[in-house]
């Protein structure tokens, strides 16, 4: 679902994005204006998303091309009913699940929320939910802020929230703000609210439900559907998504099954059995009970293709290229999120909505070979016992489920707004609610850690239960049973801490450097103190890097090599050259992105060729995406670099176009007219960036410098001072103001100092 809690991010990324131009998947932004429908637009299953549909029942001529099923054939996608006859006692679990309900044409039999007149307050204005002619309607502020009234085409998810989708201009289709409340009653369920109750989020906010931020093209689609393509087009400013299956269905995991299906008929002797990736993870594991109570699982290690597909969708990811490829290394298709701010706290904790995958990599139980579904029963999509039952299978009850392993009275004895006897996923899965209503659980499965908390300031899984104690309490009380302070799997969590507040100190780049080269940390800890490292572009950490770039593991690679632009080009080209022909995608835009602008004939062999190839694969993951203003902005980056000026100002333009209020693209555009000999215009630009945005540090401090390079000394002095007053941890900031401040005001003399002597 669209994560309404999207984060205010500037402060976080603005450097990072300004100068580096990195993808990035979690920018809000704007998006065109919405048509309001009052005129009574038909809609109905079959044509494409955001269009205007006809009657309910559309035939296969009047279906669009992405919905009939010789295109999905074609595609070697055939559709979850073609399953069912071999695989029955599958396709009936799954026709259950979430996955098989993740979007739906809305009907009576989809629909969930009460649409006979409810009304609900938000905003100061009363919106509309009504049900007219067998068709759904909410009436709502529009992009110019009235009343308007749009019909529901599509319900989007069922427990425990459902939202609901409507058309908007050239093939869009927006998520609307409000949410039914599918849970029970007497859970507070049953009922509209607004996904952001506490604000008053207005049309023009980046939040608001008309903008890019709210978009089921870009952010919603591929996991709510099967087969999907953005099919964004620039030039005409419009969608044409398609899908070959409108909910997540068989191949939405197993990739296309027309193979499959030829396989079966033939019965050739083929290993793969027509498939593109195969689920056998589980058929070679044999789990043993240890004397310590907890199991251990024997033979074969985990592949990770389960969790890496299941990845696609349950983890924070930037998307490299569509439609994703089964069976392909993840880093074909996505950029999974390292554990950065403001996704996770620093001990790897989820924070914003990350999902689960990020977290789950980071634990024991992932380093032993458990996979998704060793707990979840993947086509019901339900977990295989109830309670602490899917603990229970690998950790002995009697020694883990029991007052000497949780410390905790089994009775009525606990302390008061403490539960009783705790759950397994209370002490070792602290929850965090999404969206108003979606409690999810950190898939980590840590050891609690108050110790950590009181140090760093972070949560904690105790005082999230003893929420009148400071963390300070619980670290006495783990201390007093353990005889010593807990310990953990996740060793990396003050490392990462340090980093984050003093990211270019030697000692924290010394700390980062043995972690970034521990192999028994997991890999998404390792890779983000290699990205870390950026910070410190010194002789040792280059040494680090190196040797990274040739991990097995592309997270790693990719980790590495984005971190090498801290150095001289000069002196990374030739060690980052091997990573253009890297056999994953992921590490080659990496490489391409690091690299843009170096001279491809200074390149040894053929790197240069390699270059200009993934070049070519960078420029067309940037363009899949040029619906969004961070798409384009990072086009303007690698145009700028490579030597074509026209067409980055196009593309920057274009950013601002998309979202007038996105502030690295008036640095970025205003650097360029700085290397255009433009300075004027880009004073103009940041003035009109600042009129929008006038808490910006990045942007006053840039007028401030566009200003000394005009002359303006007299007017350059107030801007990067507020720059400096506004960013206090950027020491940039604050050394060029305190040399602008010595240059362009001389101290006066000391009251009562002689004046210098003169010439007689």
């Amino acid at each position: 679902m669209i994560d309404p809690r999207l984060a205010r991010w500037w402060p976080v990324a603005l450097v990072t994005l300004a100068l580096a131009g990195l993808v990035v998947w979690r920018a809000p932004t704007g998006a065109p204006s919405l048509t309001p429908a009052d005129a009574a637009t038909a809609s109905a299953p079959g044509t494409r998303p955001g269009a205007a549909h006809g009657a309910a029942g559309a035939s296969p001529e009047t279906a669009s091309p992405a919905e009939r099923a010789p295109a999905r054939a074609a595609a070697g996608f055939v559709g979850s009913d073609r399953c069912a006859p071999c695989h029955a006692e599958e396709h009936a679990a799954w026709k259950g699940s979430q996955h098989a309900r993740a979007m739906q044409h809305a009907s009576a039999a989809t629909v969930l929320g009460d649409f006979e007149g409810a009304r609900l307050r938000y905003a100061g204005q009363v919106h509309r939910f009504e049900r007219q002619d067998g068709k759904y309607w909410v009436t709502t502020d529009g992009p110019d802020g009235r009343l308007h009234r749009y019909e529901v085409l599509y319900t989007f998810g069922v427990e425990p929230l459902q939202q609901y989708l409507v058309a908007g201009p050239g093939g869009r289709l927006q998520a609307l703000p409000f949410a039914w409340d599918a849970r029970p009653r007497e859970r507070g369920g049953q009922r509209w609210y607004h996904l952001h109750e506490r604000d008053s989020v207005r049309a023009g906010d980046v939040l608001h439900w008309t903008a890019a931020s709210q978009n089921w093209n870009h952010m919603c689609a591929e996991c709510h559907s099967t087969n999907v393509t953005k099919g964004y087009d620039a030039a005409s400013d419009s969608f044409t998504t398609t899908w070959s299956e409108i909910s997540v269905g068989c191949e939405g995991c197993h990739g296309g099954g027309a193979r499959h299906l030829d396989w079966a008929a033939a019965r050739t002797p083929d290993p793969s059995k027509g498939l593109d990736v195969r689920f056998d993870e589980r058929q070679s594991a044999t789990w043993t009970r240890l004397p310590s109570g907890t199991a251990q699982r024997e033979k074969s290690p985990s592949s990770g293709t389960e969790s890496a597909t299941c990845a696609f969708c349950h983890g924070r990811r930037e998307t490299l290229s569509q439609p994703f490829r089964h069976g392909a290394p993840l880093l074909d298709s996505v950029a999974i999120e390292l554990l950065t701010e403001p996704f996770y706290t620093p001990d790897g904790v989820m924070s914003d909505e990350v999902f689960t995958y990020g977290s789950f990599q980071q634990s024991k139980m992932a380093h032993a070979g458990v996979t998704c579904s060793d707990c979840h029963e993947p086509h019901a999509g339900r977990l295989r016992a109830e309670g602490n039952g899917v603990c229970a299978s690998c950790h002995e009850p009697a020694r883990f489920d029991s007052p000497g392993h949780h410390r905790h009275a089994a009775g009525a004895a606990a302390a008061p707004g403490a539960p009783a006897a705790p759950r397994c996923v209370d002490c070792h899965m602290p929850a965090r609610t999404y969206m108003g209503v979606d409690v999810r659980h950190d898939h980590g499965f840590r050891v609690p850690r108050p110790d950590l908390s009181a140090r760093l300031g972070i949560p904690d899984a105790c005082t999230d239960c003893h929420t009148q104690k400071p963390a300070s309490w619980a670290a006495d009380a783990v201390r007093a049973w353990l005889g010593r302070p807990a310990r953990s799997y996740q060793t990396y969590t003050e490392v990462l801490a340090r980093a984050r507040t003093a990211p270019g100190d030697p000692s924290v780049a010394a700390e980062l450097q043995q972690l970034a080269a521990d192999r028994a940390v997991p890999a998404i800890a390792r890779a983000t103190a290699l990205a870390s490292l950026r910070a410190a572009p010194t002789a040792a950490s280059l040494a680090v890097l190196r040797a990274a770039l040739a991990e097995p593991d592309p997270l790693l690679r990719r980790a590495a090599v984005g971190a090498l632009e801290g150095h001289d080009p000069r002196h990374i080209a030739a060690v980052a050259a091997p990573l253009l022909a890297d056999p994953v995608r992921g590490v080659r835009v990496e490489a391409a992105r690091v690299l843009a602008g170096v001279d491809p004939g200074a390149l040894p062999g053929r790197a240069g060729q390699d270059l200009e190839g993934a070049l070519r694969e960078y420029i067309a993951t940037q363009t899949l995406h040029a619906d969004r203003a961070e798409a384009q902005n990072n086009l303007g980056l690698v145009f700028t670099r490579t030597g074509r000026p026209r067409d980055a100002e196009q593309a920057y333009l274009a950013a601002l176009r998309i979202e007038p209020g996105y502030v690295p693209t008036y640095v970025n555009l205003a650097d360029l007219y700085r290397e255009l000999g433009r300075d004027a215009d880009g004073v103009a630009l940041l003035r009109r960036g600042i009129a929008r945005a006038p808490e910006q540090a990045e942007l006053l401090h840039a007028l401030g410098l566009a200003l000394v390079r005009q002359g303006r000394k007299d007017q350059a002095l107030e801007p990067l001072k507020r720059a400096a007053e506004l960013a206090p941890e950027q020491a940039r900031f604050q050394t060029v103001y305190r040399a602008a401040l010595t240059a362009l005001r001389p101290p006066t003399p000391a009251a009562g100092a002689r004046p210098p002597l003169g010439r007689p």
